[in-house]
């Protein structure tokens, strides 16, 4: 479960895969694209909305286990791991999930969470390289 309905009022609380920082995400539908809105401290972060089911829909043909590999946007991601999706050409979106220039990486950071408190993913929850499925 998850508190919030995800609205800009009403924000998703979530916390990251070893529990060690806690943020907010609410949806923006009628964004230009429509967008998840992540709340992190002072630093707000955009995806886009479709990331939540484009994400789901990886993991499901992935199978397995897949490493996060959360990495800021200037970093390279690891081959194979959630991060590299979020930012892969060869994604639904054609490259980056993120929105907004120089915040958009930590895409492996952020949307697991989301993803495992709405039930379609489950996390492993260890303090360092943790892994998420599909549900």
């Amino acid at each position: 479960m998850v508190d919030g309905t995800g609205t800009t009022t009403d924000p998703w609380g979530l916390t990251t895969a070893p529990g060690s920082s806690a943020y907010t995400m609410h949806a923006d539908p009628e964004a230009d694209p429509p967008a998840l809105i992540c709340q992190v401290g002072s630093t707000t972060l955009r995806y886009h909305l479709r990331a939540v089911e484009d994400l789901h829909h990886w993991l499901v043909e992935q199978g397995d286990w897949v490493d996060l590999g959360a990495a800021d946007e200037k970093k390279d991601a690891a081959p194979g791991t959630v991060e590299a999706f979020g930012r892969s050409p060869e994604n639904p979106v054609g490259g980056w999930y993120g929105l907004r220039k120089g915040y958009r990486g930590r895409f492996g950071m952020y949307l697991p969470p989301l993803l495992e408190a709405q039930g379609l993913a489950e996390i492993t929850h260890q303090p360092r390289n943790n892994r998420m499925r599909a549900i």
